[in-house]
């Protein structure tokens, strides 16, 4: 009675071990009943006094353990494999904050651990091209700039592109570039000159 008038303070309190909450949970809990769904856990819990309550939770996935990536950093993975190799996903990931289960950083044997874990199918070299996709490299080839004039394309809105996360690849759809507008854009900033610093510097006119 003592140890329910302040549970709260018993469970936080600065020091105590989890040996403690567990004396704790099985001094309250009488027993928990669980059923299996298909994706989730349906929970009894009968507390030592006669009061019920029911909890629903989700069932882990095959595999899935407290030491697993968090599910955002798998579906990431899951769409970087479809656009470049284990260690370059790993990169990707390193570059973007993201860390394993354990929070340690990403590496190529890692990258692969998580694809098995999760039926990821590996990178296929030429995939890309099948789907109709090119790199910003490819992209900034293709149109005769520089990259980083492909990137202010995108910025301004002249030329589709997708990014899932900070320092993943852009995904530029080939026919995108055909466009009339692209083109134009594209030929209006390679022919744009840069401005001088000097406002005093003159223009030559090279014949």
């Amino acid at each position: 009675m003592s140890l329910g008038a302040d549970l709260d303070r018993a469970w936080r309190s600065e020091g105590v071990t989890w040996t403690t909450r567990k004396r704790i949970v099985r001094t309250l809990i009488d027993e928990i009943v669980v059923r299996v769904e298909d994706n989730s856990l349906d929970l009894v819990i009968r507390w030592h006094g006669g009061d019920h309550s029911s909890l629903k939770v989700k069932k882990n996935r095959t595999g899935q353990h407290r030491w697993s990536a968090e599910a955002e950093t798998i579906d990431l993975v899951r769409v970087l494999a479809r656009q470049m190799p284990d260690k370059a996903i790993a990169s990707v990931l390193n570059r973007a904050g993201k860390t394993t289960g354990r929070g340690n950083g990403w590496t190529q044997s890692r990258v692969c651990s998580l694809r098995s874990h999760n039926d990821i199918a590996t990178y296929r070299e030429g995939e890309r091209r099948e789907r109709g996709e090119v790199t910003l490299d490819e992209a900034a080839e293709a149109l005769a700039v520089s990259p980083s004039t492909v990137r202010r394309l995108i910025k301004e809105g002249d030329l589709n592109a997708n990014q899932l996360c900070k320092g993943a690849p852009w995904v530029i759809r080939a026919k995108d570039l055909e466009r009339r507008e692209v083109r134009l854009a594209a030929d209006a900033r390679r022919l744009r000159r840069p401005p001088s610093a000097n406002p005093l510097q003159n223009e030559l006119d090279f014949q």
